[in-house]
C-alpha cells in the first residue's frame, strides 16, 4: 500500500507527524510513506528513514506571487507528480483547507478528520474518509490516532518513538559535552531575556558544558553575539542550512530552547530538552520526548536561569540512568 502524507508546515507540527509514522511501520510494515511538505522544511522530514520521496510545495511563496506564471508552473509540475505517484491513499495529517486542497491533488482517496475534530471544518469537504479524533488531546496523540484509524490498528500510545536520525556530521572545534541553546523563535513575547541566556551560558560552563548558539536572521544575529561576548567560551555557529543545525543539535548533550520548531526537533531526537515557554500553552503543542520538559512563565513569576538548569540536570540524570 503506498500513501502519501500532506503535512505542509510549521516546523513543529511536521515533527509531531513522525510518532504516528513509527506507529504504522510496526503495525502496517506493507505501507510505504510518500510526503508532501513546505520546502523549507523538506530536510526535516528526509531525517526519518522510513520516507521515501518527498514532494514540496511552497505556497507560503505562491501567495506572494499569486499572479505570476512560475507559481503555476510549480503548482502544476507538483500536481502531475502527485498524480504519477498513484497513491491508495492519501493523509491529510493537517486538517487545513490548504492541506486538503492539496491532498486533492493526488486523485486518489483521502482521509482526515472530521468535521467536529478538523481544525478548519471546511477542509472536510475533500475528504472521502473522516474519522473524530477529540480535539483536546496533544498534537501528537491527535495524528497517532487519525493514522491507525484511517491504516487499521490501535496505536500503543504508552510509549512514544519518533524515528528521526539526526544527521551524521557535527560540530568541530568543540570537546567535552555541548549545550545548544536555542534562543530565537518568531515572536517577541516569546523570547527569553539575553540577560538570562548569558546568565544560563555561564552556569553551563560551571557544570562542565561548553553552549553552543546560532541565529538565522538580525535580531537573532544580535542576540547570539551578545551571548558569545559576554561567555567567550560559547560556540557560535554562524547562520547555517537547516541540515547542518540539525546535525550539530542531534550531537549535543543538552539543549535549552525557546518555543521554537528547533526545540521540537531536540526533543524528537530524544535528547534531553528544557523548553522555555513564556506566552504560548505547552498543553496540546508542546514538545514531547522522553527527555523532555517544558517550563511555563507565569505572571509576576518569571523563569530564572537557576531554575532551567536545575531541570536540565534532573533530565541528564534520567538519560545517563536510561543509558
Amino acid at each position: 500500500m503506498k500513501v502519501l502524507i500532506v503535512k505542509t508546515s510549521s516546523m513543529g507540527d511536521v515533527i509531531h507527524t513522525f510518532p504516528a509514522v513509527e506507529d504504522a511501520r510496526r503495525h502496517r510494515p506493507d505501507v510505504s510513506f510518500d510526503w508532501c511538505v513546505e520546502e523549507a522544511f523538506a530536510g526535516i522530514v528526509a531525517l526519518h528513514p522510513a520516507i521515501g520521496f518527498i514532494h514540496t510545495v511552497a505556497i507560503r511563496r505562491w501567495r506572494k506571487r499569486l499572479f505570476n506564471s512560475d507559481t503555476w508552473h510549480e503548482a502544476a509540475k507538483l500536481r502531475r507528480a502527485l498524480r504519477a505517484a498513484s497513491y491508495d491513499l492519501v493523509i491529510d495529517a493537517q486538517g487545513l483547507l490548504k492541506s486538503a486542497l492539496v491532498a486533492k491533488q493526488a486523485a486518489a482517496p483521502i482521509a482526515g478528520l472530521d468535521q467536529d475534530s478538523a481544525r478548519e471544518p471546511s477542509a472536510t469537504w475533500f475528504y472521502d474518509h473522516r474519522y473524530a479524533v477529540p480535539r483536546d488531546l496533544h498534537a501528537i496523540e491527535r495524528t497517532r490516532r487519525l493514522f491507525g484509524l484511517a491504516l487499521g490498528y490501535q496505536p500503543d500510545l504508552s510509549g512514544l518513538q519518533s524515528g528521526m536520525v539526526p544527521p551524521a556530521d557535527g560540530l568541530a572545534g568543540t570537546s567535552g559535552k555541548t549545550a545548544f541553546l536555542l534562543h530565537g523563535t518568531s515572536r517577541e513575547d516569546k523570547k527569553w531575556p539575553v540577560k538570562d541566556w548569558i546568565e544560563t551560558a555561564g552556569l553551563l560552563l560551571e557544570k562542565g558544558m561548553t553552549p553552543v548558539v546560532t541565529w538565522s536572521n538580525g535580531p537573532e544575529k544580535a542576540a547570539a553575539e551578545a551571548i558569545a561576548r559576554a561567555v567567550p567560551q560559547a560556540v557560535l555557529v554562524p547562520k547555517s542550512p537547516l541540515a547542518v543545525i540539525a546535525a550539530i543539535i542531534g550531537r549535543s548533550a543538552l539543549v535549552i530552547g525557546a518555543d521554537t520548531g528547533l526545540t521540537h526537533l531536540a526533543s524528537a531526537f530524544g535528547l534531553p530538552t528544557v523548553a522555555v515557554f513564556l506566552a504560548t500553552e505547552p498543553g496540546l503543542t508542546g514538545p514531547r520526548g522522553p527527555f523532555s520538559s517544558t517550563l511555563l512563565a507565569k505572571p509576576g513569576n518569571p523563569i530564572s536561569p537557576a531554575e532551567v538548569i536545575g531541570e536540565a540536570e534532573r533530565l541528564l540524570r534520567l538519560r545517563s540512568e536510561a543509558v
